[in-house]
């Protein structure tokens, strides 16, 4: 098995050798300063190089696919030439020939033909090459001093031809020092593969494994001999690699990232990558990362956050009510100057509460229990609801908030209610804040009947988002630069919230943006409530 493979792997490096090796020659060919032209046995034109268009005049579109004997004046001699046994015996044949140019001239020339085989010596057609002797037969006619200067143009020119010959020598050298670069190649990246600190499994376009690195070795105490040759589809339940089966299935997907918890000191992420060439794919590259550590710190940070966030909420939420006994009078008037310092206070504290309650959003989203309260609502009551208590907020930057209600009748949906009003609250509330005064802000809900879901969409004509922060728009804490210059109070949490709370709900949400020209917001919830995750 290894020999053939082996010999593939040779066959298939000696293929992509010689592609490599006919694109250098039709560079070198397009370099020679001589008309160089190739014809079938038929003797209809394949391939010219530049210097073949620029003596006859003709652009290789027009010429390629005509018989090429269409070129010259004297076609009989050329048919003679080419059917004459002295060609076949001889390995190049010169002929002065009469060239018939594309604008009506005609030159004389000189032509050398050759014929062109295959290995197994089966007859191709023929190698032609003409250079232009105008100058020369002028010349002839002249002083001795011209023809002599003309001759030496004329050795200089072969000379030119012979460097060419030995050029197309050299290929062969070349094609020599690409195999040794290409073994060179091969070997880095057997030793990058090996050497690898991640565990990595290859597999064949067959979905065979092929490969598996020390790293891999090392996390299953692997045998090579027992796994190497199988198809991940019938590996046996035995096998330490038997968890693959239902990752990857019976065909190896496009890219593909999962984390898989093996046991309970050891969590991997396992990773696929498409391996691909110029002819399609060859294989799929497994990447398997031990993140037990990180999943550790990032269940402590979580933890410690909700935490905090707990022990912060009792505190802030006893500042609230005394603030709000003070600002009401229960605990005695209080001047112009005081009110209005103690109400500054008061609006820092609920951005406080707020980013609290936003942090205990993000923990238990981590933790996985996010959804509690699942009941078939009517969404289009919680979009107006919302609205309304937004609108305070709109009027005060004049901005015309309008919602669109459907022509069609919107069935119920299961989701909770609270999260999906967060979700609206928080699109609604982000268009506001961002949007200029006299601005517009349009929310629709429609029913796609035929995907069975609801879209529910938040147009404004706001500042929009630049195209190189489009991607990081729903990481955790992330504000945009624009967004951080125009309000500068914000978590960065809103878009990271509600992006979970529409995929708990099994929907998805996504945006279109224009920067300074506005953005649109969609998020969509499907009818069926089995997608449904709590």
């Amino acid at each position: 098995m290894d020999d053939k493979k082996r010999t593939e792997n040779l066959l298939k490096m000696t293929m992509e050798d010689l592609e490599e090796l006919e694109r250098y020659i039709e560079e070198l060919s397009s370099f020679l300063p001589l008309a160089v032209c190739t014809i079938n046995p038929s003797g209809v034109v394949l391939v010219v190089n530049s210097a073949f268009q620029n003596l006859t005049g003709y652009r290789e579109v027009e010429i390629i696919g005509e018989k090429v004997d269409s070129l010259f004046l004297n076609k009989k001699d050329f048919q003679n030439l080419i059917e004459s046994k002295t060609l076949k015996e001889k390995t190049i044949l010169t002929r002065r020939m009469t060239l018939s140019k594309k604008e009506g001239g005609k030159i004389p020339v000189n032509m050398a033909i050759s014929i062109r085989r295959n290995k197994e010596g089966n007859f191709l057609g023929h190698f032609i090459a003409l250079s232009d002797i105008s100058e020369f037969e002028k010349l002839k006619q002249g002083l001795e001093e011209k023809v002599k200067e003309r001759t030496k143009n004329l050795e200089e020119q072969t000379q030119e031809i012979t460097q060419s010959r030995v050029a197309l020598m050299n290929i062969l050298e070349d094609v020599e020092k690409a195999k040794e670069e290409s073994e060179e190649e091969r070997d880095k990246t057997l030793a990058i593969f090996e050497n690898f600190p991640e565990g990595l499994l290859f597999l064949d376009q067959k979905n065979r494994i092929s490969s598996i690195n020390p790293g891999l070795r090392n996390f299953f105490e692997l045998d090579p001999e027992k796994v190497i040759g199988e198809k991940i589809a019938e590996l046996e339940k035995e096998s330490p690699l038997n968890f693959l089966v239902d990752i990857l299935g019976t065909t190896s997907a496009g890219a593909y990232k999962k984390e898989l918890e093996l046991k309970e000191n050891l969590i991997l992420e396992i990773s696929t990558i498409p391996v691909m060439r110029v002819k399609g794919k060859i294989g799929t590259l497994v990447i398997l990362r031990n993140i037990t550590r990180e999943k550790t710190v990032e269940r402590l940070k979580t933890e410690f956050v909700s935490i905090s966030a707990h022990q912060l909420r009792t505190p802030l939420s006893a500042v609230k009510w005394t603030l709000k006994m003070i600002l009401d009078g229960d605990l005695g008037k209080i001047s112009e100057e005081q009110h209005e310092f103690f109400l500054k206070t008061y609006k820092s504290n609920e951005r406080m509460i707020r980013l609290v309650n936003d942090l205990l959003n993000v923990t238990r989203i981590e933790e996985g229990r996010f959804l509690y309260n699942v009941k078939s609502q009517n969404i289009i009551k919680i979009a107006q609801e919302v609205i309304n208590s937004c609108s305070v907020l709109a009027k005060r930057k004049k901005i015309a908030l309008k919602f669109q209600e459907p022509k069609s009748k919107i069935p119920k949906v299961k989701i909770d209610t609270e999260k999906i009003n967060i979700v609206i609250q928080n699109l609604i509330d982000n268009a506001i804040r961002y949007t200029k005064n006299n601005g517009k802000i349009n929310i629709s809900v429609k029913y796609l009947k035929d995907q069975k879901n609801i879209l529910v969409s938040v147009k404004d004509t706001g500042i929009g988002i630049p195209k190189n922060q489009e991607k990081r728009i729903f990481k955790r804490f992330f504000r945009g630069v624009e967004a951080i210059k125009m309000e500068t109070m914000g978590t960065g949490l809103g878009l990271f919230i509600a992006k979970n709370i529409v995929e708990a709900h099994g929907g998805k949400i996504w945006f279109e943006s224009v920067e300074n020209k506005g953005t649109t917001f969609y998020f969509t919830i499907p009818i069926a409530s089995a997608t449904i995750s709590k």
